[in-house]
C-alpha cells in the first residue's frame, strides 16, 4: 500500500478543520465525515488549503427554527439567496452535506408568499421579496440533490409544488410586454452588482414592490435573457418532476411551456451576427454588453454542441474575451468599461466565484471535459493562495479580493478539487473518477506530485490515488482498477465500470487493468470509450476546441 493512501486514510477531518464552536457547525462537520470524504496531497499546500475551507464553511451555516442547519452566503452577506445559495451552492454542497442541502433548499417552500413568489433571500428576521435574484434554475438543482441522494419522493413533492407556484408568479408579473420571456427591473433582480449592464438603471424595484418597474426610466423592463433561460431550464426539470410523480400530463405541459420561454429567448434576446445573448430593453434594442450573461444561459442548458463550441471560440476561451490568465471574467476584456478590480462586490469585470461554481455544468453537459480543466487549472492554482475565500478574484493576478468565508468560493475549492482529482457521483448514478494532477502554475509553485481522495458511497468505501503516470482505484480496501493518468473513469454506483473519458489535450496511453482483465486503452481528449465485453466502442469523440486570441 502506498505512503499516499496511508496518509489518507489517517486524517482525521474533525482534528484538521478543528472542532467549531457552534452546535450548527459541528453537525455539519460531522455530517462531511459521514460522507466519506477525504483529500490528501504531496506537497501538502492544496491539502491545508482544502482543510481550511471545510473549516470555514461550518461558519457559513445558521440553525432555522427547527434547529436545521441552514447554508448561508457567509462573508458580510447575512443570509440565504436564492441566486446562490438556494441554488447552485447547495447544490454542490448536497454531495457533501446532503441533509444540510435539503434543509437549505425546503426553506424557500416553507416561506413562499400565499401569491406564489419565492424570497429573493432569507435571513434571521425572515423571508425577504424586494426582488427576484434569480440566476441558476432552482428546479435544475432541486432535481440532482434528488437524484443524487436517495430519491425522497415527499421532499420532490413539496418542492416541485412551490415551484410550479412560483413559476405561475412570474409568468403573471415579469412579462408586461407579452413577450413570452421573463424581465429585469433592476440591478438586482440578476445579481449583476455595478455591472455596467445595469448602468442607469435601479439596483431595486420599483417602490420596493418586485411585480413594479419604475415608469420614468426610460430603459425598463428589459427582456433579460438569463432570467429567460432559467426558467426555460426550470420548467425543463419540472417535466422531469411532473413524470417522476406519475403526472405524465403535467410533463408534457412543462415540456411544451419550456419550448416556448426558449422560443422567446431566441425571438427577442440572441444576436444572431454575434452569437450572444443581450437585454431586449423597452424600445426594441439590444444592450450590447457582452458579459457573464453567456455563461448563465449555457448553464442553463441552452444551445447544441455547436452553438456551445462557437461560444468556446469566440468568448469563453478568447483571451480578448474572457478567458483571462485566471477565467472567467464577467465583463469581455475588450470592452471599455470592463474594470478588473476585485476590491468590492463587483460584476464589472472581476472573476467572481458564483460564475466559477456556475461554470462545470455548461461544459459537461456538451462533453468538453478537456476545456473545462483549463478553467479548473489557473483557479486551483489561486486557491493554493486563499486565506480568507473571498467572493472575487484579480482576472491577472489570481489575488483573492473583496470579502471572506464566503461559501461559493469555499465550495468552488472542494468541487474543483473533486472534479480535477477526486470521486464525484452524478445524478444520472455515475462516479467520476478523475486521473488528472493540479498543475504547478503560480511562480513555478508545486501544487502535488500525488493526490488520494475517498468518498463513500452508498455504504462502500471508494478510494482514488493519482501520479502522474498511473492512478488506482480502490474499492472497500482492495484495488478494483488502475489506469494511465490522464482520463476520467466512469462507474455505476457500484463500482462497475461504463466507460472512459480522455481528460487531457495529450492522448493518454497505457492499459488498464480491471475486472481481471488488462485491456490497451487509448483516449484522445473529450472521446468517450463505452466498455461493453472486454472491448472498448467509440460513444463520441468530437475532439478539443482550442484556445483563441483574436
Amino acid at each position: 500500500m502506498s505512503a499516499m493512501l496511508d496518509k489518507l486514510r489517517g486524517i482525521d477531518t474533525i482534528d484538521r478543520v478543528g472542532k467549531h464552536g457552534t452546535e450548527t457547525g459541528r453537525a455539519l462537520h460531522a455530517e462531511f465525515v459521514r460522507s466519506g470524504v477525504k483529500f490528501a496531497a504531496n506537497p501538502d499546500l492544496l491539502e491545508n488549503v482544502y482543510y481550511a475551507a471545510l473549516g470555514k464553511l461550518a461558519d457559513c451555516v445558521k440553525p432555522n427554527a427547527q434547529g436545521k442547519s441552514i447554508l448561508q452566503e457567509g462573508g458580510v452577506y447575512f443570509g440565504c439567496w436564492l441566486e446562490s445559495t438556494g441554488t447552485i451552492n447547495t447544490e454542490i454542497l448536497s454531495r457533501f452535506c446532503p441533509e444540510a442541502a435539503e434543509a437549505t433548499f425546503e426553506q424557500f417552500a416553507v416561506l413562499q408568499r400565499e401569491d406564489g413568489l419565492l424570497p429573493y433571500k432569507v435571513t434571521a428576521s425572515g423571508p425577504v421579496f424586494k426582488q427576484i435574484q434569480l440566476v441558476t434554475p432552482p428546479a435544475r438543482s432541486v432535481w440532482t440533490h434528488y437524484r443524487v441522494n436517495g430519491r425522497d419522493r415527499e421532499f420532490l413533492r413539496q418542492m416541485y409544488t412551490s415551484l410550479t407556484r412560483y413559476d405561475e408568479w412570474l409568468a403573471e408579473y415579469r412579462d408586461t410586454r407579452g413577450t413570452g420571456g421573463v424581465e429585469a427591473f433592476c440591478t438586482f433582480d440578476t445579481g449583476h452588482d455595478l455591472s455596467p449592464r445595469f448602468w442607469h438603471i435601479p439596483d431595486t424595484p420599483y417602490e420596493d414592490d418586485p411585480a413594479k418597474f419604475d415608469p420614468h426610466v426610460p430603459h425598463l423592463p428589459l427582456v433579460a435573457p438569463d432570467l429567460t433561460a432559467s426558467v426555460y431550464c426550470s420548467r425543463q426539470y419540472l417535466s422531469f418532476m411532473a413524470a417522476e410523480l406519475g403526472m405524465a400530463d403535467m410533463a408534457e405541459h412543462w415540456t411544451n411551456k419550456a419550448n416556448q420561454s426558449l422560443q422567446s429567448l431566441i425571438d427577442h434576446c440572441y444576436h444572431e451576427d454575434d452569437g450572444f445573448f443581450y437585454d431586449l430593453d423597452a424600445n426594441g434594442s439590444f444592450n450590447r454588453i457582452q458579459s457573464d450573461v453567456l455563461l448563465r444561459v449555457l448553464a442553463s442548458e441552452v444551445g447544441d454542441d455547436t452553438y456551445f463550441s462557437s461560444s468556446l471560440r469566440r468568448y469563453l476561451l478568447n483571451s480578448r474575451k474572457f478567458f483571462s490568465k485566471y477565467p472567467l471574467t464577467s465583463i469581455a476584456m475588450d470592452d471599455p468599461r470592463f474594470d478588473p478590480s476585485s476590491s468590492y462586490n463587483t460584476w464589472g469585470g472581476a472573476v467572481n466565484f458564483l460564475s466559477l461554481i456556475r461554470a462545470p455544468h455548461a461544459f459537461e453537459r456538451h462533453g468538453r471535459h478537456v476545456e473545462l480543466t483549463w478553467i479548473l487549472q489557473p483557479i486551483v492554482s489561486a486557491m493554493s493562495n486563499m486565506k480568507r475565500f473571498g467572493q472575487c478574484l484579480s482576472p491577472w493576478t489570481g489575488e483573492e479580493g473583496f470579502t471572506d468565508t464566503y461559501s461559493p468560493a469555499i465550495l468552488c475549492v472542494l468541487d474543483y478539487i473533486e472534479r480535477l482529482c477526486g470521486i464525484l457521483p452524478t445524478n444520472n448514478g455515475e462516479l467520476w473518477f478523475t486521473g488528472l494532477m493540479p498543475q504547478t502554475r503560480d511562480h513555478g509553485t508545486k501544487l502535488a506530485d500525488e493526490t488520494a481522495y475517498s468518498r463513500t458511497v452508498d455504504g462502500v468505501v471508494f478510494e482514488l490515488h493519482n501520479t502522474r503516470e498511473e492512478c488506482k482505484i480502490y474499492r472497500n480496501g482492495e484495488l478494483l482498477c488502475r489506469f494511465p493518468a490522464g482520463v476520467r473513469i466512469v462507474t455505476d454506483r457500484s463500482g462497475n465500470l461504463r466507460c472512459v473519458v480522455g481528460m487531457s489535450i495529450r492522448p493518454a496511453e497505457g492499459r488498464l487493468l480491471y475486472g481481471g482483465e488488462s485491456l490497451e486503452l487509448r483516449a484522445e481528449g473529450n472521446e468517450v470509450l463505452r466498455y461493453s465485453g472486454g472491448n472498448w466502442k467509440v460513444e463520441s469523440s468530437p475532439g478539443v476546441v482550442m484556445p483563441a486570441y483574436e
